[in-house]
């Protein structure tokens, strides 16, 4: 794929880059906690976040298909992500993460960038509904206090963990969760300009190290203190053990992360009034999930609020994403001792808040009101995201989707007999009234309307088999609305010119669009029927089989 970033960058100048400064600050500090918060809660240390930030940040921005794209860890990866750390290891998460990297680098190679509009909109909000239940779930224990306790893969099994220990609540953390939630919500009322996260993690982190320094967990009590240094590089030890038993994870985060980050600039489209280009997007996203693990990082996407926040604040292009994962990076050189004092507990509500906002709450709600085929999807898959696993999910929802597609496809199929008006001109066909007294046993003339594939293919063949016992002994076929013709239409469709021709009879086929006739051209079936029994125009056919008879005066 061409490379160009002239239209990226058109016009540039000094006081662009004075707002991509501005906006790459602002956006740095907002994604700094949520670094931490993310990578806690997929089950790695919080500076393994940090990572992942400024280095999946800065390539995501320098190399992706958005001008505003902000890429690092996501809330929508949690569940994935600490469901491949508890049955993996932090290890092969890395390895996993490079491997997805490498198949969304092939799915931009290959321009599968489209691959969004091939998702439905029930799925997409079922699982990212439950992604949002996994992870709120998942912060009860921290903002509770509640530590050491058993991590389950399974919804079920870590709610009764946290039940059983309900009785040794910490009200230390209670009221340091409570003091950063209140401040969360209520900054961005006050002052628009500032990150609401920011202010609730640093005064409920000085107010618990003042007043109670010793009752609550901190990141340096649970993980050790974080390292004021780059990461080392790491290559990841590939084999081919580690490729057949991480596969599927992999294509998971890639699926998920394609899936996040066009929707990431979709939104950044519509807020910028700019067009994105989706398959550099993925070959972006897929180069930064191939080096984020040389360096400890987790997997990266597209951050739906990060970038909205960037451009709210006055972002004018990729220079503001590379400026934000600068001042990650500044940071973690410069304050990383300080982050160990943070308590978890000022943590948990910093991801009760993201998982509230990407809930997408009203749209579940309007799409279950429906109570239609689509509110079966969207329920089963926000289920089975919650008491299984989203691979597991999407799978489902994506085959009940297709079922339900093609059921609603078979429907738009219409088989009806018609003659011809000899008394209007130029070939006319229309459909009068087929009775005893107005028929035509002789010919048969039938309008298909629909597309004839797998799931209508039967229904078509037995509805002109019938013909085939009584007298007609010429069949006309008038295909002018049928769009699509697939390889199961085409061999019902040869099953019916077969029985036609063994019991004397002929198949003529009327106004065949390009893609049926294509489709016929390359099985041969044309030939089959015979050249000569392809007409324009269904009035033609008529006129044709009208001279293969001598009929009574």
């Amino acid at each position: 794929m061409k490379f160009s970033f002239s239209g990226r960058y058109h016009g540039y100048n000094g006081k662009k880059f004075q707002k991509d400064l501005i906006s790459g600050l602002i956006v740095g500090i907002v994604a700094i906690p949520l670094g931490m918060a993310f990578a806690i809660a997929s089950g790695v240390k919080p500076e393994y976040g940090l990572y992942t930030t400024f280095v999946a940040g800065i390539l995501i921005s320098f190399l992706g298909g958005s001008k505003f794209q902000i890429g690092g860890p996501t809330g929508a990866f949690i569940p994935i992500l600490f469901g491949i750390v508890m049955q993996y290891g932090y290890e092969n998460l890395l390895i996993a993460g490079f491997m997805a990297g490498v198949i969304l680098l092939f799915m931009g190679i290959f321009k599968l960038g489209g691959i969004i509009n091939f998702i439905p909109r029930p799925v997409t909000i079922g699982f990212t509904t439950g992604i949002a239940v996994t992870i709120f779930t998942g912060q009860i224990a921290n903002f509770l206090g509640l530590h050491n306790l058993q991590n389950h893969q399974d919804f079920l099994s870590n709610m009764k963990e946290l039940i059983l220990h309900l009785s040794k609540i910490n009200m230390y953390s209670v009221l340091t969760a409570v003091i950063c939630l209140v401040l969360i919500i209520v900054t961005p009322m006050l002052f628009s300009k500032i990150p609401g996260s920011l202010v609730g993690l640093l005064i409920s982190t000085v107010v618990a190290s003042i007043f109670y320094p010793d009752k609550i967990a901190t990141i340096g009590s649970i993980y050790g203190p974080i390292p004021k240094s780059l990461p080392n590089l790491h290559l990841p030890s590939l084999s081919i053990e580690h490729i057949q038993s991480l596969i599927k994870p992999a294509f998971a985060i890639a699926i998920l992360g394609g899936i996040e980050s066009l929707l990431s600039a979709v939104v950044a489209d519509g807020m910028s009034r700019t067009r994105h280009n989706s398959n550099r997007e993925l070959i972006g996203q897929g180069i930064a999930n191939m080096i984020t693990p040389l360096f400890g990082g987790i997997p990266a996407t597209g951050a739906i609020a990060r970038t909205a926040t960037n451009i709210k604040s006055g972002a004018e292009s990729p220079f503001s994403g590379i400026i934000h994962g600068i001042v990650v990076l500044l940071v973690l050189l410069l304050f990383a001792p300080y982050a160990s004092n943070i308590p978890l507990a000022s943590m948990a509500p910093i991801l009760i808040v993201v998982a509230w906002n990407m809930s997408e709450r009203k749209e579940f709600a309007h799409v279950l009101k429906n109570k239609t085929a689509e509110s079966f999807v969207l329920l089963i898959t926000f289920l089975l995201t919650v008491f299984t696993d989203l691979i597991t999910a999407v799978e489902v929802g994506l085959i009940l989707s297709a079922i339900i597609f093609l059921k609603h496809m078979s429907n738009l199929l219409v088989i009806a007999k018609i003659l011809p008006d000899l008394t209007k001109k130029n070939d006319q066909i229309t459909v009068p009234v087929i009775n005893e007294e107005y028929n035509c046993p002789q010919i048969s003339i039938y309008s298909v309307e629909g597309a004839l594939f797998f799931g209508v293919a039967n229904k078509f063949e037995n509805s002109i088999m019938e013909e085939i016992n009584k007298q007609s002994k010429i069949l006309i076929l008038e295909m002018g609305r049928v769009p699509y013709l697939d390889i199961t239409g085409e061999s019902n469709l040869s099953n019916v010119v077969k029985q036609y021709r063994k019991h004397g009879g002929i198949v003529i086929i009327s106004e065949l669009q390009d893609q049926p006739r294509h489709m016929l051209k390359k099985t041969r079936l044309d030939e089959f029927i015979g050249y000569e029994h392809f007409f324009e125009k269904t009035g033609e056919a008529f006129s044709y089989a009208l001279t293969k008879f001598s009929f009574p005066k």
